[in-house]
């Protein structure tokens, strides 16, 4: 397998990880564990095992300057983001909280026509205004079943996250650039655990054990080591090979992973709110990261 099949294989298994991950991730919560507490679960484990693995990286120094970048990937990758998606899909259902991730690169886009000056072309806000009308519409009118006890709030914070992870994106790309990730992702994760633990600290200790079936025992294990772990690794690996703006498309995989796993299992249906809205988001997208031969990029 050449290098370059080998990265495309690692970003389609990421897409698959994180689609059975909004389906895992909402057996266990809220009936046996809360969100916070899951999440500070999730984070604590990254930190050992990201630590366990940097003795293998090489041996590089943080300058004290790029700290605050560092802590700032740290609030804006780890904290706001896990607190908000954990607690937004414990209120949801999996399909509308994947449809909404797919929002990310959109708002990638517009952070950086922000933050960075990057010029918007008229096709490209169009598709902004569209993706963000099917997020808004999911929002609102989105209805699921289960025990998707607050759907809009849910969606709401789903969304949130989704910017917090595209303000990660642009953060941690100066990092990526002068450094091994080996050396420092483990220091975005012992901050973020800091961050997380003040939330999740009770919600941690509530959880009773005993009354967690054992099949539930691998899904924890499952989100801390494919979900949050190998998922990283494979970005690496298929980074490496690949631009980030293909590695960028397989994002647009993970609803139909969750939705044929949410589907398959009865943990989630479609109805029109939510096919409608995934058209939206979709033909956004589609708008936004297309390229034409024309200088219109």
């Amino acid at each position: 397998m050449s290098k370059r099949n080998l990265a495309l294989f690692a970003a389609t298994m990421v897409s698959i990880i994180y689609g059975l991950t909004f389906t895992i991730a909402k057996d266990v919560m809220p009936s046996y564990i809360l969100p916070f507490g899951f999440i500070l679960l999730r984070v604590s484990g990254a930190v050992v095992l990201f630590w366990a693995v940097s003795f293998l990286g090489p041996k590089e120094t943080i300058a004290l300057a790029d700290f605050p970048r560092i802590i700032a990937a740290a609030f804006f990758g780890v904290a706001l983001n896990m607190l908000t998606f954990f607690k937004g899909l414990s209120l949801t259902s999996p399909i509308s909280a994947a449809v909404i991730m797919v929002t990310t690169p959109i708002i990638v886009l517009i952070l950086s026509s922000i933050l960075m000056k990057e010029k918007m072309k008229k096709r490209k806000i169009l598709g902004i205004i569209l993706g963000l009308m099917g997020t808004v519409f999911l929002i609102v009118f989105g209805k699921s079943i289960g025990n998707a006890s607050n759907a809009g709030l849910g969606n709401l914070l789903v969304f949130i996250n989704a910017v917090s992870y595209a303000c990660y994106l642009i953060i941690v790309k100066k990092l990526m650039d002068k450094y091994n990730a080996f050396t420092f992702v483990k220091w975005i994760y012992t901050f973020g655990f800091l961050m997380v633990l003040p939330f999740g600290w009770n919600e941690f200790f509530a959880i009773d054990w005993h009354q967690i079936p054992t099949d539930l025992y691998w899904k924890i294990g499952f989100v801390i080591l494919f979900s949050t772990f190998f998922t990283y690794l494979l970005n690496l690996l298929s980074m490496r090979e690949l631009k980030p703006t293909t590695v960028a498309v397989f994002i647009y995989l993970q609803p139909l992973f969750a939705a044929i796993i949410a589907v398959s299992l009865g943990k989630d249906h479609l109805n029109m709110v939510k096919i409608v809205a995934a058209i939206l988001i979709f033909t956004g997208v589609y708008l936004v990261t297309q390229k034409k031969p024309s200088t219109d990029n």
